[in-house]
């Protein structure tokens, strides 16, 4: 029994030493950083449906957790895209005691949309599931998008409180609660999204959609966050580049004007000169205000 022992906890150190070298973001987390590494949510062999937990080394008994969605136009990019500008921010979180979950989806390339916004929901639901396995506080989720997972990030938000079925897994909303979104210039309106309809079919909102905006209409406006909105929405921090040539600003004001409407509280970060994405976003100003809202309504 001794030895089965022993060659099991043999196993597990492997196990954790290997993922953390394959694991190419694992550097910019704080030593002693423990690493729950490529978990399959859905429960199947898709590449895409895989998520990674970090949890702090200092020991509680369980974590509030914030869900990283990653950027890259819903056809790039993986959960370990965005974090290499937002180094300080990381930290942060691991330092203030927060764990953090980063989720993959499908690219666009891969299935049209609603099936990203299906997986975001399907793994932040695998999270609330599987809470106590991995030390996660189930009332205590927020959100952080960038760019396309921005997007992703105020969608499950926003929608969440009009049980949309086609944006859950076998049409079964899901258990889970966000209690803060921080959106970094996601797009709030995929009609309205600048130089987006048109006929070429490489666009990223058209290979989203399957077909441009012009002849894909209702579907652009079942995926547009702004559409969604009521009163009992969570709270957004919204940060925004001003020179954003990729996500027009006017998404970020319209937003932010929008939550004001239905009395959702909010704030509205333009960054000054700041282009789509990048270090800017990780400047001391922008992680206080971060810090600032997930202390307020992550208690």
């Amino acid at each position: 029994m001794k030895k089965i022992i022993l060659s099991l906890l043999f196993s597990i150190v492997t196990l954790s030493v290997f993922s953390q070298a394959t694991n190419r973001v694992m550097s910019i987390f704080p030593k002693g950083t423990l690493l729950y590494d490529d978990l399959p949510y859905a429960g199947d062999t898709t590449h895409k449906h895989l998520l990674d937990i970090y949890l702090p080394p200092q020991h509680k008994d369980k974590y509030p957790v914030v869900i990283w969605i990653h950027g890259g136009a819903w056809m790039s990019n993986d959960k370990y895209a965005d974090m290499g500008y937002m180094t300080q921010t990381i930290k942060g979180f691991i330092d203030s005691g927060y764990a953090v979950a980063s989720i993959d989806y499908r690219w666009s390339t891969q299935a049209i949309f609603p099936a990203q916004i299906q997986d975001c929901n399907q793994a932040i639901e695998y999270l609330y599931q599987h809470a106590e396995q991995f030390l996660l506080d189930r009332k205590r989720f927020a959100v952080i998008g960038f760019s396309a997972g921005g997007h992703l990030a105020n969608l499950l938000a926003l929608s969440a409180n009009n049980d949309i079925k086609d944006f859950y897994t076998g049409g079964k909303k899901p258990h889970f609660k966000i209690k803060l979104v921080l959106d970094f210039y996601g797009p709030s309106n995929l009609v309205t999204l600048t130089a987006t309809d048109n006929k070429d079919l490489k666009n990223p909102v058209a290979l989203l959609l399957g077909g441009a905006v012009s002849d894909k209409m209702d579907l652009a406006k079942k995926a547009s966050p702004i559409i969604y909105i009521d009163k009992d929405d969570p709270p957004f921090l919204i940060v925004q580049g001003e020179k954003d040539q990729s996500v027009n600003p006017e998404q970020a004001k319209s937003l932010s004007a929008a939550l004001t409407s239905f009395g959702v509280k909010n704030e509205l970060i333009i960054v000054p000169g700041a282009p789509h994405y990048g270090e800017m976003f990780d400047a001391e100003s922008i992680r206080k205000k971060v810090f600032f809202y997930l202390g307020k309504y992550l208690k």
